[in-house]
């Protein structure tokens, strides 16, 4: 089976099982969108969930959150993963959107990537959620699941799976295949064991035949 074969396999599979996929990050704005994938970054949407709606609560606005301390920001954060990065990250963000972008969210992939705390994949995220912008974001859940079916080759870093699946995907495609990768990735193709009793895919999964056959 080839890299083609398998993605329209893939595309198939998850189009009748999965036709509603998207990001498990309650937000209700580009802002509030933002600000969550900023602080998703090694951490959980189910965190980041339980934190944001005291978070945007308090700190609605850009010009809301640019007015108040990073130990304010903090102290609401604190729960999530490197919480005082995060908080200067989003102090610095909510300044620049002021100063730069009159207090809205960017809608280009090159402009996001100014903002503090926003990198490729955030960026890319936001994009292709908010903004309907074709693109590819790849976390570590992407990373693995893309590699072990065989949809990437030889892959080494987020970037490299990133352009190899752009190319393999239909770019109309691309959005939703991210979040199909995501959630297979998050509930069935799981880092510590995948669960390929419960998975609909193994058909077309080199990590599946290989595992197969060495039981």
């Amino acid at each position: 089976m080839n890299k083609k074969e398998r993605v329209n396999l893939f595309i198939n599979y998850f189009s009748k099982n999965l036709p509603e996929a998207k990001t498990e990050l309650d937000y209700t704005n580009a802002f509030e969108l933002t600000v969550a994938v900023v602080l998703s970054a090694q951490c959980t949407d189910k965190r980041i969930n339980i934190i944001t709606p005291k978070l945007f609560e308090h700190l609605p606005t850009p010009e809301v959150m640019a007015e108040v301390s990073v130990d304010f920001i903090f102290d609401l954060i604190k729960s999530c993963s490197y919480p005082r990065n995060k908080a200067k990250h989003l102090s610095g963000l909510a300044k620049m959107l002021i100063a730069d972008f009159n207090s809205e969210i960017p809608a280009s992939l090159e402009e996001l990537q100014k903002l503090p705390g926003v990198g490729r994949k955030t960026a890319n995220v936001v994009g292709s959620v908010y903004f309907d912008i074709p693109a590819m974001p790849v976390d570590t859940h992407v990373f693995r699941v893309a590699n072990r079916i065989g949809l990437t080759t030889n892959a080494k870093n987020p970037l490299q799976s990133e352009l190899q699946l752009l190319k393999l995907f239909p770019t109309e495609k691309l959005n939703i295949a991210h979040h199909w990768l995501i959630l297979h990735g998050r509930y069935v193709c799981k880092a510590r064991r995948a669960e390929c009793e419960k998975c609909g895919i193994t058909s077309i999964c080199k990590y599946y035949k290989k595992e197969k056959l060495k039981k």
